[in-house]
């Protein structure tokens, strides 16, 4: 749980930046791939990614410039990049205008439970994390370098002269 703006702020810059990189490694071919017709493609679970924030973020009272989060599904790679950068920034510029630290103490309905702002801040960014670990599984399916994130991925290791970790 976040107790102050700037904190959130820096950790969201951080994971904004990791999950940019995931979403410019996309193409518009690996938007189709799935573990199974049942499951959700990899364009629509990026695209979750960004729908998410404008949804999630209006439960708790904050207003911005969006798009809608029933918007279909692009069809290309670019267009999501390009619409989870212009989410994030507006989502950040309307904290940092409308919200203060005492803000993220208040208590609001999420999904029919009663969260405080901090929380729904801190499930945010753990639900980015979450579905980004969906998505580079997807990638590797697709065929798709996986860019390491916390730590080098498989092909990083080589190029640092080492062997990449069997476990």
């Amino acid at each position: 749980m976040f107790l102050s703006l700037s904190a959130f702020l820096q950790v969201w810059e951080q994971e904004e930046e990791l999950t940019e990189r995931i979403l410019e490694t996309l193409t518009d071919a690996s938007l189709n791939q799935s573990i199974t017709v049942q499951d959700r493609s990899l364009g629509r679970i990026a695209w979750h990614l960004v729908t998410t924030i404008p949804e999630m973020m209006s439960r708790t009272g904050l207003t911005f410039e969006s798009i809608k989060d029933d918007a279909p599904v692009p069809n290309t790679a670019l267009e999501i990049s390009n619409s989870y950068r212009e989410t994030c920034k507006a989502v950040a510029n309307a904290i940092k205008a409308q919200w203060n630290d005492q803000t993220l103490l208040e208590q609001r309905d999420m999904y029919g439970e009663s969260w405080t702002i901090g929380a729904t801040l801190s499930a945010l960014i753990d639900h980015q994390i979450h579905h980004r670990g969906q998505i580079t599984v997807l990638m590797r399916q697709a065929g798709l370098k996986v860019p390491g994130l916390y730590g080098p991925a498989r092909e990083d290791w080589s190029q640092m002269g080492m062997k990449a970790p069997l476990v």
